[in-house]
C-alpha cells in the first residue's frame, strides 16, 4: 500500500500543472489566432487546407515544447506561468520574424494552401519552440 500511495504522492502537483498548461495551450490558441492574418481554424476545419494544418500545428508543437522545458525548470507555480507567457511572445515573434523577413507573403500562401509555406512555418515554430525550452534551462 505505502509503494501505491508513494507512486501517486506527486499527482496533486500534477494535475495542478497539467491544468495550467492546458489553460495556457488555450490561451495560446486565441493569442496566435488572433495576431495572424489568417483565421487557421476555418483554413482548417472548413477549407481543410494542409497548409495551415501543418503550419499551426507546428505552432502547437513548439509552444508545447517551450511548455514543457517551463514546467521543467520553474521554481514555483508562478514561475512556470510567467515562463509559459513568455513562450507565447517567443512563438509570436517566429511567427513576425517569417512573415516580415523570410516570406512576407507566408498569410496569403497558407490561405492558398501552399503546403511549402505551411511546412516552413511549422519548421520555424517548432526550432523556436525547442530554442525557448533550451533557453529556460537556467
Amino acid at each position: 500500500m505505502d509503494a501505491l500511495l508513494n507512486s501517486i504522492a506527486g499527482l496533486q502537483n500534477f494535475a495542478l500543472y497539467f491544468a495550467i498548461s492546458i489553460a495556457l495551450f488555450f490561451v495560446f490558441k486565441i493569442v496566435y489566432a488572433f495576431v495572424t492574418p489568417h483565421d487557421e481554424w476555418k483554413l482548417v476545419k472548413e477549407d481543410k487546407s494542409t497548409a495551415a494544418a501543418i503550419g499551426f500545428g507546428g505552432a502547437m508543437i513548439g509552444f508545447a515544447i517551450a511548455l514543457s522545458g517551463a514546467v521543467t525548470n520553474s521554481e514555483f507555480l508562478l514561475d512556470y506561468v510567467i515562463w509559459g507567457f513568455i513562450a507565447i511572445v517567443a512563438q509570436l515573434v517566429a511567427f513576425a520574424l517569417l512573415r516580415f523577413t523570410f516570406m512576407p507573403k507566408i498569410a496569403e500562401r497558407i490561405q492558398n494552401n501552399e503546403v511549402s509555406a505551411g511546412v516552413m512555418l511549422g519548421a520555424m515554430s517548432v526550432a523556436v519552440g525547442l530554442l525557448n525550452a533550451a533557453c529556460m534551462s537556467y
